[in-house]
């Protein structure tokens, strides 16, 4: 037996018909660039969540970047954020000429709230605070607001792993002024290419994100301002909201049965799951660090028995060379740099069946007992 990361071609073998007949209406619609599609996957998909609006972009980065942007961050500004995530969260931080400020993480993976207040009261001239939803964990919502309302910071969540998450009877996309979502497709809600959306309850800010994302036009051929090509087409919306979105529910259930099953087998081994450190996590990823052996030669071992597992991620951001002299750290990253160094991803998606949990439970017991 082998087991993959992911096996998209089980997803398309289940929703394969009802993709079909999304293209199919797509086509005889002869419109394919901002049309009903999008915007009737925007009303679907703010209703799920929970949010007023939700505005389509053509990538999780460009949804990061135009929500920052929407909500007064520019060139010169400092946004405090996390140093171990994907450099998508970096970067759109970088795009809009701003300076990102690292400090450590928690052990659940999330930025560290109580090491972020000691860096705002440090630094008051920081104008942002860009958390992640890591892992697909929940960060503290309370917690979030607390921080903008004392230290007059805009918060912008990258949930771009989050879809699904909740914590203290709430979704992510709630604390902040704006979210950043990613429809990658290996994301829990995923499209068949990529994509990505704005999530807010500020009507404004909204607006502004649909000008950004479409030439910075306010009117026809009118460029208000400098904005982006970032328009999630009308194929991937059509697909999203017949296909996948109806599954997400199903989805997110399957995989919590997974992460359940996972940490059940693995308790007491050399692999300690990392868990969320409260709410319940949407389970994007299955992380566990090795805290028996090197991790290299336990991933290999795993991989030798038919798993595919992941690293993620194995560089922090301010060690990147593209995010060289870009910005600043503080303090240090102590908990951020052994997670790098010792995390490995387990396979979990929607269509793994029993057997194939129960194989990725044993091999990991071989490789680290």
């Amino acid at each position: 037996m082998k087991v993959a990361a992911n096996d998209f071609t089980r997803q398309w073998e289940d929703l394969r018909d009802d993709a079909l007949a999304a293209v199919d209406r797509v086509g005889r619609s002869g419109w394919l660039v901002l049309g009903e599609e999008v915007e009737a996957f925007e009303r679907e998909l703010a209703a799920w969540w929970g949010v007023s609006h939700a505005v389509g972009v053509a990538s999780g980065l460009d949804a990061l970047e135009i929500a920052l942007r929407s909500a007064g961050i520019e060139a010169g500004d400092r946004v405090l954020t996390t140093p171990l995530t994907a450099f998508a969260t970096t970067l759109a931080v970088l795009r809009t000429g701003a300076q990102p400020v690292w400090c450590d993480i928690e052990e659940s993976g999330g930025l560290d709230l109580s090491r972020a207040e000691e860096v705002l009261r440090e630094d008051p001239g920081i104008r942002a605070l860009l958390p992640v939803h890591l892992y697909g964990h929940p960060l503290d919502p309370e917690g979030l607001e607390r921080l903008a309302r004392e230290h007059g910071v805009v918060v912008i969540e990258d949930c771009a792993q989050a879809a699904g998450a909740e914590r203290e009877g709430r979704p992510t996309a709630k604390a902040g002024i704006a979210a950043g979502l990613s429809l990658y497709p290996t994301k829990n809600l995923g499209a068949m290419g990529d994509g990505g959306v704005v999530l807010t309850d500020e009507e404004s800010l909204a607006a502004k994100a649909r000008m950004l994302r479409d030439y910075g036009q306010r009117g026809r051929y009118e460029h208000a301002e400098l904005g982006l090509n970032s328009r999630l087409d009308e194929l991937h919306a059509a697909i999203l909201r017949s296909a996948m979105l109806p599954r997400l529910d199903d989805w997110l259930s399957r995989r919590r049965e997974i992460a359940a099953r996972y940490s059940r087998g693995l308790a007491g081994s050399g692999l300690r799951p990392v868990e969320a450190g409260g709410g319940r996590s949407a389970h994007h990823l299955f992380p566990v660090e090795v805290i028996r052996g090197e991790p290299s030669e336990v991933a290999a071992g795993i991989r030798e028995r038919g798993v595919g597992v992941g690293r993620h991620y194995p560089f922090l951001c301010p060690d990147q060379a593209a995010a060289k002299g870009a910005g600043s750290v503080s303090g240090p990253l102590a908990i951020a740099k052994r997670v790098s160094e010792r995390e490995l991803s387990l396979p979990i998606h929607p269509y793994l069946t029993d057997e194939e949990v129960g194989f990725v439970i044993d091999a990991c017991l071989e490789a680290a007992p």
